[in-house]
């Protein structure tokens, strides 16, 4: 999950305001169709993986929604078709165990959470978080890049942090996992990317959460990554747009993005490519030009049709 970082948090319409991570992280609590694909993937529509991953929405990707009605927007969501939603942080003062009566109301539940790592007080957030939402998957959201990953001594630091946090969810009855950014898949240290580090040092309990766009920012091939990453990748963000990387992205501005299906990723070759590892395909948007809602149904609707996710 990487957020947008723009001043103004405002909460206007979809496509003017768009809450800046930084902002919202001070604001939190805690912590169509086939027709509508680019005409270059129809082509990679053959064998779907057996078991299809169940899909999910990223809540980010409705923080602006959330500042002006939490039950009508959780209320759309299932009105989409979702059953199940990724949360990450609420609006001030509504704690866990409200947003938990907010999706329960909706008749959603929790398919995973991002967190913050624990570490110090953040183990017991960590805890509640998996408490209140009924959820074991507990995901270090990654935000923002950590410059200890601009070395190697650096990068096995933080692999280490990452290992201990594993090893004390596992010891809380939790599977921990991690969400990718660009900068592992494009940074290398001692020659080699960061992502290789990771997938080489970390404890085989981590699992992978590969945000899918990111990886193509990072000039990398999603499908090629996410056939190398095999069955540490767990859940896939599903978010599509021009995936391009430019200067904007180190002030936290990424370009708009749009409906899956409609922008430039190949996602039946990346699904293909994970030969039904990932249990989880995500839906995410950090940022539209459209309205938020529409964007959704559209992606819900092309996962879902196309049958490289089911609902759950």
């Amino acid at each position: 999950m990487n957020n947008s970082s723009r001043d103004n948090f405002s909460g206007l319409s979809n496509n003017q305001s768009i809450t800046p991570r930084r902002d919202f992280l001070k604001l939190s609590s805690l912590g169509l169709l086939g027709a509508a694909l680019p005409n270059y993937a129809s082509s990679f529509f053959s064998p779907i993986p057996k078991y299809p991953a169940k899909l999910s929405v990223q809540l980010y990707t409705v923080r602006d929604q959330f500042l002006k009605d939490i039950p009508g927007t959780l209320k759309k969501i299932a009105d989409i078709g979702f059953k199940y939603v990724e949360t990450a942080f609420w609006p001030e003062g509504v704690s866990i165990e409200k947003a938990s009566e907010y999706l329960n109301d909706a008749g959603l539940l929790v398919s995973s959470c991002h967190v913050e790592l624990p570490i110090g007080d953040k183990k017991q957030v960590m805890l509640d978080t998996a408490n209140a939402f009924g959820c074991s998957k507990m995901i270090w959201h990654g935000w923002p890049e950590d410059k200890r990953y601009s070395s190697v001594e650096g990068t096995k630091e933080l692999i280490g942090i990452y290992n201990e946090a594993s090893r004390f969810a596992k010891a809380n009855g939790l599977q921990f996992g991690i969400h990718n950014h660009w900068w592992e898949y494009r940074n290398k240290v001692g020659g080699r990317f960061v992502y290789e580090y990771l997938l080489e040092q970390l404890d085989k309990d981590i699992f992978f959460e590969m945000d899918t766009y990111w990886v193509k920012v990072a000039g990398q091939n999603p499908a090629a990554i996410i056939a190398k990453l095999g069955n540490r990748a767990k859940f896939l963000h599903i978010k599509d747009g021009p995936a391009l990387y430019n200067d904007k992205l180190a002030i936290d501005n990424p370009d708009p993005m749009t409906a899956v299906g409609k922008g430039t990723q190949n996602f039946p070759a990346i699904i293909n490519a994970s030969t039904g590892n990932p249990d989880w395909m995500v839906i995410e948007m950090d940022k539209t030009a459209t309205d938020v809602f529409v964007a959704l149904q559209e992606s819900f609707d092309y996962m879902i049709t196309n049958k490289l996710a089911i609902v759950g």
